[in-house]
């Protein structure tokens, strides 16, 4: 059984929101079954219904509001923690779970970015500068993402 199965199971009607945009209330959650709308402003970025997709890890993990709202499409049961950033703490294979997600998604959205440079690299209009902005975008990474003094004695650094 996995770790997030233990977790209590909630239940929400069609229209409901499990994550509201902007908001920041540390929830996580483990869809069991139903279809969710992932929404960012009032464009819709994803329809998802596999279970075991999690929603508000990023949250969690870089202690920020939610990137994008979560709404039930169907009815949804999803496994739901309360306290995000202690039960990743808590349980080194949900962490592991959540980094190999996220590898996934930046490897897609690096490759995505990649080719999109490629593409607009030598216009000299406008769309020239989609290359400056993807390259700030591929690099980026914030000053304190490793911090040295807590970590001195990690080999890997």
């Amino acid at each position: 059984m996995s770790t997030y199965e233990n977790l209590p199971s909630k239940s929400f009607p069609p229209g409901a929101k499990l994550l509201i945009e902007g908001q920041q209330d540390n929830q996580l959650f483990f869809l069991i079954e139903g279809e969710v709308s992932v929404t960012r402003g009032d464009k819709e970025v994803a329809r998802v219904r596999m279970p075991g997709a999690v929603f508000g890890e990023m949250s969690a993990l870089l202690e920020m509001p939610y990137s994008a709202s979560v709404v039930a499409v169907t009815e949804v049961r999803a496994y739901a923690s309360d306290n995000a950033s202690a039960f990743i703490e808590a349980n080194p294979s949900i962490a592991m779970h959540l980094a190999r997600t996220l590898a996934q998604r930046l490897h897609n959205t690096t490759g995505y970015l990649a080719d999109i440079k490629q593409q607009f690299s030598d216009h000299s209009n406008h769309l020239g500068m989609l290359d400056e902005v993807l390259d700030e975008l591929l690099t980026q990474q914030k000053d304190d993402a490793i911090d040295l003094t807590e970590r001195a004695d990690d080999p890997r650094l």
